[in-house]
């Protein structure tokens, strides 16, 4: 066995520490850095480059067959431990038969499960991760327990337990990806003491030449009739998918349309191509190319064994250069044949731009397991609501969703295109927002605005909203479509103070106009008071939204509160941007109304405070309980909490006490 410490970085306390434990069977890498309390199992291989370093928070345990890779790197805090599957407390314990691939963090204290897949440059943080659990890249996990066999896609912040609940679990697919990435390093494990021979170099390099052969095919190729160099009419992207799909066991076939028959979605199918190896997939693509130069050219992916389709890609439209089709401006992709493909460009950059509020709720929508549809609507048919549906995206890639949106808006330019959150379990719509409006350039409806169960009210409404923002109008909209009642409440500025709110008129109507007009009635016959909007649940005798619409001294209405769960997706790791408001002793008139919403949704309040020290690492101290149910008592201990620890960090807990879980954490002083 082969091992090497001494290119360590020492610390004050290194000559202190335990010496490693490593198996007489596992391969360690003569430039691998390990010192302190870790124990290295049987057949475990720690490539070159690694750092695993118990010199603060010990001991470390890495499980039988796991594989830590280039650049992985395995830290922990001097506090906090979790327990392992041997009983035994760990800053940092690693199951049997995990790949850390490269970059990867693993911050202690942290559990990793067996058979799991830690993506390229993902952090885990003060986290526990469930057996056969697969991370993707770029992903960030901290503070949370996810769930075994769940799927984290790629890019994903997983900070609140909420999220980590929502995950999907791992399919087949993925599980093939995890595979084909860990393949290669098989045979560096199953001949570990030759790894660094040049045959042994040889070797991988031949396998890997073997999975990716051929790649610089899609640039130029030899035509054999006349011995010239013949410009490939796919991209590069195009054959790079191509090969994926068939490598998954998927076929291929392709459809066109005129331009006419585009119009109303109207494909004829093409000739059908049986072949399996690549060269012979792209020439009989290319050959329909040719054959419908001036078309529309989509290719088909399709799994035969569940006769469905998994990928459709745009391959050419009317107007493309022959010979270069420019699928990476033009193509779009209207599923995902890979729930693995999120860090590649495969899907297309239309040239209708979507702006950053629209993807953050995209990114929202797709981390909390919700699927993403989009509809268009022309002008005419808007005033109806009829809307018709863009092509179905069964990917959850923030990427590819991102592509298949625009490619939806640029498709129907001139149109109105909304944004569909699809919650598939319990088959509801639970977002819609319009993205784009005839004449306006691409933007959020709902920019920034909060969210309930990841959803904000924002789609497009039927009737004039006289008196009301278009935001609201929008909500009303939202909160009917989705067979809410819509009912107001209304408060003079003293009562406002104590929470002690008024019912208006009962609207039994379920038409926007109606609606819209007894709203604008309330607030008429209350000028000068505060009113707001409830949206009522009346199956389930809840209210699900809370929308300020006047305040005294308003000059025209405007929505500033969402629903009433749109605290829940607050945690601990995310308060540095949650909402802070003030540090000195004062509450702001934002965490009075937080306050006074949890109230009256039924949760307790409690508060933490932690000084400069601890706060890097979670170590929270409480404040005095909070017994009381009234707005006052809880702003004034509120108030006491933070002039006792002036200089001190405190946050605003909102407490479900039927579930004994937390519901909020507000930061609300910071030093």
């Amino acid at each position: 066995m082969v091992a090497h410490y001494s290119a360590t970085p020492p610390t004050p306390w290194s000559k202190s520490l335990a010496q490693p434990q490593i198996h007489d069977t596992a391969y360690v890498h003569s430039f691998a850095n390990i010192i302190g309390d870790v124990c290295i199992g049987a057949g475990v291989v720690v490539a070159p480059g690694t750092s695993i370093r118990a010199d603060e928070g010990h001991p470390f345990f890495i499980g039988e067959g796991s594989r830590v890779q280039d650049g992985a790197v395995i830290h922990g805090l001097d506090q906090g431990q979790v327990v392992g599957d041997n009983d035994r407390s760990y800053s940092v314990w690693i199951g049997q038969r995990v790949t850390l691939t490269h970059m990867a963090l693993i911050h202690g204290p942290a559990y990793v499960g067996d058979d799991c897949f830690i993506g390229f440059r993902s952090t885990l943080f003060n986290a526990r991760i469930g057996q056969g659990c697969i991370i993707m890249m770029h992903v960030l996990i901290q503070d949370v327990e996810i769930p075994p066999g769940k799927f984290v896609p790629s890019g994903s912040v997983i900070t609140t337990q909420q999220q980590a609940d929502q995950l999907p679990d791992v399919q087949e697919a993925d599980s093939r990806f995890v595979q084909h990435v860990v393949g290669v390093h098989e045979s560096v494990r199953s001949h570990p003491h030759q790894a660094e021979k040049a045959v042994q170099v040889s070797t991988l390099r031949r396998e890997l030449e073997q999975v990716y052969q051929a790649s610089g095919d899609s640039a130029d190729r030899v035509n054999d009739s006349d011995g010239q160099v013949q410009r490939m009419k796919l991209s590069p992207e195009v054959v790079e998918q191509v090969h994926q799909l068939l490598t998954q066991g998927y076929r291929i076939s392709t459809e066109f349309a005129d331009a006419r028959r585009y119009r109303i979605s109207s494909w004829k199918t093409g000739p059908s191509i049986s072949a399996g190896q690549r060269s012979e997939v792209i020439a009989a693509l290319e050959r329909c190319l040719d054959e419908h130069s001036q078309e529309y050219v989509r290719m088909i992916g399709v799994d035969t064994g569940s006769k469905r389709r998994v990928a459709e890609v745009m391959l050419q439209r009317p107007g493309d250069r022959n010979g270069n089709s420019a699928p990476s401006q033009d193509r779009r992709s209207t599923s995902n044949y890979s729930p693995y493909q999120s860090g590649q460009a495969i899907a297309s950059q239309p040239s209708a731009p979507v702006s950053g509020d629209i993807a953050e709720q995209v990114r929202q929508l797709l981390s909390q397991g919700y699927r993403i549809g989009m509809e268009h609507v022309d002008a005419r048919r808007f005033r109806t609501g009829t809307w018709k549906s863009c092509a179905p995206i069964q990917s959850t890639r923030l990427n590819e969703v991102m592509a298949g949106l625009e490619a939806c808006m640029a498709d129907h330019a001139g149109e109105y295109v909304r944004l569909i959150g699809i919650d598939t379990q319990s088959r509801r719509r639970v977002l819609e927002t319009v993205v784009q409006r005839p004449g306006e350039a691409p933007k959020s409806v709902a920019s920034g605005g909060q969210r309930s169960n990841g959803a904000s009210y924002a789609s497009a409404p039927s009737a004039s909203s006289a008196g009301l923002s278009r935001e609201v109008a929008d909500q009303v909209h939202q909160l009917l479509s989705q067979g809410y009642q819509i009912g107001t409440e209304h408060v003079d500025a003293r009562r406002f103070r104590t929470g002690t709110w008024k019912s208006c008129s009962p609207i039994e109507a379920t038409r926007p106009n109606d609606v819209i007009a007894a709203l604008n009635a309330c607030m008429v016959e209350h000028a000068g008071e505060y009113v707001r909007m409830i949206g009522i649940d009346t199956r389930s005798r809840r209210r699900v939204a809370e929308v300020m619409i006047q305040r005294p001294g308003d000059s025209a209405p405007k929505a500033s509160a969402s629903s009433s769960s749109s605290y829940t997706t607050r945690s601990s790791s995310s308060s540095n941007s949650s909402a802070s408001r003030s540090s000195s002793t004062s509450v702001g008139a934002d965490v009075a109304d937080q306050v006074r919403q949890l109230l009256s949704q039924g949760y307790r309040i409690g508060m933490e405070h932690v000084d400069a020290r601890r706060f890097r690492t979670g170590t929270w101290k409480n404040c005095a309980p909070v017994q009381s149910t009234r707005p006052d008592d809880v702003m004034s201990a509120l108030s006491a909490c933070m002039a006792e620890h002036q200089g001190e960090y405190v946050r605003l807990i909102g407490i479900d006490t039927k579930s004994k879980k937390r519901v909020a954490e507000i930061m609300v002083q910071r030093p």
